[in-house]
């Protein structure tokens, strides 16, 4: 009578066992599959940082049910496998997009993992194609100078963007930079503003004349890109104004990939006047920087997580304890590329104003 009783109770303790199992199995299946409470414990550890490389793949999908909602998104490679372009891939709350710079691939990396990856040249930061709709020159003030315009064989095979004052008078010389879109129209507009203020403004090409429309595109032409190559290039530019215009002064200026350029092309040349930086990757340390004489205009944005705020206050500690000039703005609400009227990033007011501080910083330093 014993065994039997106790041969029921284990019974009763097993179906009780089962009916919580079930309970909770239905629990979890009627979660949506896009939503989960509580806590994530949705991983991709292709998501994660290790040191400076991204870990090995592998995935937990065992959400914590609780009181708070969080989005959750599937992992980039199985977006791209849906249909998803790389430019529209989601990441879960709390991660941020990047493109492997080699093969294009998004991954979806930890806020504080972005600058060190870019530096290290693994990412590249996302940016939406090229939008032709919007137009700096509705904003932009011209100045006092008719202006003429052509192309000009400044570098071996390289031409560039010609802007200067119709005078006969001599004006500072600038080396504008592209972004990493390559010398579009929207450059050429920046170097003819630039050159109606009274500078002989040579935007330059580091692209040999390829031009992006696409983020794929533009991705290819940065991975191709060889930074010696590039320093001749620029440096070939400033021959180019002291030959034919013998400017007194001359600076250089660009922006997201040229704003990095302007830098180098600072680090690689001694002769420059002025520097100014929209968005550029930076270096700060100070034996490196020691080269630079001149002052230095750095404009950045307070949201980008590829070149952060706090790399930004370590340039501009440097460039003080160097006793460089410098002048250091951060933008508050606003992310990288703010100034390029194509972008989804496009903040009108502080681009203004940003254009305000850099003809004043130009005129200040160049004329």
């Amino acid at each position: 009578m014993q065994n039997i009783w106790k041969n029921s109770k284990i019974t009763l303790l097993f179906l009780s066992a089962v009916l919580i199992v079930s309970s909770l199995s239905n629990q979890f299946l009627s979660i949506n599959a896009e939503t989960a409470y509580g806590k994530s414990r949705w991983v991709t550890l292709s998501d994660k940082v290790c040191g400076d490389k991204l870990c090995t793949d592998a995935e937990s999908s065992v959400p914590l049910l609780g009181p708070h909602s969080i989005s959750y998104f599937s992992p980039p490679l199985k977006q791209l496998k849906q249909g998803t372009s790389s430019d529209n891939v989601k990441c879960t709350k709390g991660l941020q997009l990047v493109l492997k710079q080699s093969t294009g691939t998004p991954y979806c990396v930890k806020s504080s993992s972005i600058e060190k990856l870019i530096q290290h040249g693994w990412a590249i930061h996302v940016l939406s194609n090229y939008f032709d709709g919007h137009n700096n020159s509705e904003i932009f003030k011209i100045g006092k100078y008719k202006i003429q315009t052509e192309n000009v064989n400044y570098s071996d095979t390289s031409i560039g963007y010609l802007a200067r004052p119709v005078s006969d008078d001599s004006f500072p010389g600038v080396i504008m930079i592209h972004e990493w879109w390559g010398l579009n129209d929207n450059i050429k507009e920046m170097a003819e503003k630039l050159a109606s203020h009274g500078y002989v403004v040579l935007a330059v090409d580091l692209y040999d004349g390829q031009v992006a429309t696409t983020s794929e595109e533009a991705r290819k032409l940065v991975t191709s890109f060889d930074k010696n190559n590039g320093i001749y290039n620029m440096n070939s530019a400033i021959s180019y104004l002291n030959e034919n215009y013998s400017p007194e002064k001359i600076g250089s200026i660009g922006w997201c990939f040229g704003g990095g350029q302007s830098l180098n092309l600072a680090l690689s040349n001694n002769t420059l006047d002025a520097t100014v930086i929209y968005y550029g990757s930076l270096v700060t340390d100070t034996e490196t920087l020691s080269t630079i004489n001149w002052p230095v205009l750095g404009i950045f944005a307070e949201f980008y997580k590829g070149i952060t705020v706090d790399t930004v206050h370590d340039f501009e500690n440097s460039l003080n304890q160097l006793e460089i000039q410098n002048e250091i703005i951060i933008y508050p609400g606003v992310d990288h590329a703010f100034a390029n009227p194509s972008g989804n990033s496009y903040a009108p007011e502080a681009s203004q104003d940003a254009w305000q501080k850099t003809l004043e910083f130009l005129h200040s330093n160049l004329k």
